[in-house]
Order: C-alpha cells, then sequence, then structure tokens
C-alpha cells in the first residue's frame, strides 16, 4: 500500500538525516503523513531533501497491472485553480460527502476508491493537489505518475476557466505524453445569474484540445460519478490496448508451406522409418 511506502521513506529520511528532518507525531494515513513534510520550510532545511522526497514519492506508486485485489490500479491527478473544489470532488467520490467548510489543500492529498468497470476492479488512487502557486513545485513532480488528470474550473469563476489553458502548458512539460485528460466545470448547481462561464464555452474548449468534458457538483453529486468513471474507462482501454500490443508473436519454426507440405512430410515418414 501506497501508506507502507511513504511510512519507509519517512523511516529512512530519520535514519539518514536525522538533524535536518523535523517530523511530527506519526499518523495512520500517507496523506497526513504527507503533509507534515510539505507544508513548511523550517521542517526540512534542504531543498535537495525535499526534491528527494518528491521524486521517491512520485516513483513508488505500484504497477497498473493486476494483483490479487484488483485488476487495475489508476492513479489519477486533480489539479485547478485554488477554490475549484477539487476537494469538494475527490471527498463526494471516494466518501460520499459533502462540506461548505473551505479547507485549502497543503501541498497534496489522495484517497483510494476501487471501483467495478466492465467485469475488471479498478483501484483509482486520487490525488488531490494544491491550486496556490506556492504548492506549484511540489505538485507538478506528481504529474510525471500520472495516468490520468481532471482538470477541473468554477464556472461562476472566469479566470479559473482561463487558467485551465495554463494547466494544461504544465501537464505538456510535467506529465506522460500519453496520459488521460478530462475538463471538469465544477459548481454547475449554482444559480444561472452567478454563472460566468456557459455549458458551451466549455464544451468548445475541451473539443479544442480533443478531451471529454462534464459539469459537475460535488454538493449535489451531479456527474461526480460519470466523471471518474468516465476516464477510469478510457485509461483501463489504454492499458488494455497496450497489453496486447505488448504480447509477443508467436514464433513458428521449420512451418513448410502448402504447396511443400506434402514432400517433406513424406521425406520424414521415410526417415523415421528407416
Amino acid at each position: 500500500m501506497q501508506t507502507t511506502y511513504v511510512f519507509f521513506f519517512l523511516n529512512a529520511l530519520l535514519i539518514l538525516f536525522p538533524d535536518n528532518c523535523a517530523f511530527g507525531s506519526s499518523s495512520t494515513t500517507a496523506a497526513a503523513s504527507v503533509i507534515p513534510i510539505l507544508a513548511g520550510p523550517t521542517l526540512i532545511t534542504s531543498s535537495t531533501y525535499l526534491e528527494l522526497l518528491i521524486v521517491i514519492s512520485s516513483m513508488a506508486a505500484p504497477p497498473a497491472r493486476a494483483r490479487a485485489d484488483y485488476d487495475y490500479l489508476i492513479k489519477l491527478l486533480l489539479i485547478g485553480d485554488s477554490g475549484v473544489g477539487k476537494s469538494c470532488l475527490l471527498l463526494r467520490f471516494s466518501d460520499g460527502s459533502f462540506t461548505t467548510s473551505f479547507i485549502t489543500t497543503i501541498g497534496i492529498d489522495f484517497k483510494i476508491r476501487t471501483i467495478e468497470l466492465d467485469g475488471k476492479r479498478i483501484k483509482l488512487q486520487i490525488w488531490d493537489t494544491a491550486g496556490q502557486e506556492r504548492f506549484r513545485t511540489i505538485t507538478t513532480a506528481y504529474y510525471r505518475g500520472a495516468m490520468g488528470i481532471l482538470l477541473v474550473y468554477d464556472v461562476t469563476d472566469e479566470p479559473s476557466f482561463n487558467n485551465i489553458r495554463n494547466w494544461i502548458r504544465n501537464i505538456e512539460q510535467h506529465a506522460s505524453d500519453n496520459v488521460n485528460k478530462i475538463l471538469v466545470g465544477n459548481k454547475a448547481d449554482m444559480d444561472e445569474s452567478k454563472r460566468a462561464i456557459p455549458t458551451a464555452k466549455g464544451q468548445a474548449l475541451a473539443d479544442e484540445y480533443g478531451i471529454k468534458f462534464f459539469e459537475t457538483s460535488a454538493k449535489t453529486n451531479l456527474n461526480v460519478e460519470q466523471v471518474f468513471f468516465s476516464i477510469a474507462r478510457d485509461i483501463k482501454q489504454r492499458l488494455a490496448d497496450t497489453d496486447s500490443k505488448a504480447e509477443p508473436s508467436t514464433l513458428k519454426i521449420n512451418q513448410p508451406d502448402a504447396g511443400a507440405g506434402g514432400g517433406q512430410a513424406a521425406q520424414k515418414s521415410a526417415c523415421c522409418g528407416s
């Protein structure tokens, strides 16, 4: 589990650099154990250690292929400006709950949910990133291992929509070339008088980049399941296609063509009979 990887690395840091790392009390969740390190500059005195932590944590995810309790492990990333509702979407999908309290994500948080999709068990590891500029260096390090990215904006906040292009540029710079993307216009439950981005404008932007588009509401649970299931299905199909292409071709040795087959067979029979 991811928790095991995180705590193992934290223990290694404590052993290797006891004078340079200051950690709070231990936590039972991987998210809580990552956040104290990423939260403040006083916890790690050298930027090298912070970069090392980011690289190791992004590489530590288990492989995507089947394990005993799932058929695929899919890592998703939620990105977008601060306040667009990324954490609320994650909480609604993973826990089926919603809160009106606004709590800024510090660095990185994540949750896990296993779903059934087309007869396969899919374990979704969903990472929620901080939207503030001061955490941008941390969050971009997590693009590398992402298999799918949800770009979220607030339909009542035009700057958050305009910044989607900047987020896509970040993806192009830091994520893998074949990463799946989906555009999400959140807070669709808001009164039309407060809406700044029409549905058609969001669809047009998605069409421009050739990606799917959903409008959602974490508050009313509008299209939340559909968004995550849609991108998970696309990634599963991509992985399945990759697996099928990677299967080695059967190598046929000494297979005669149809015309020469009879004569060679007769020659072999005569040889064996002598």
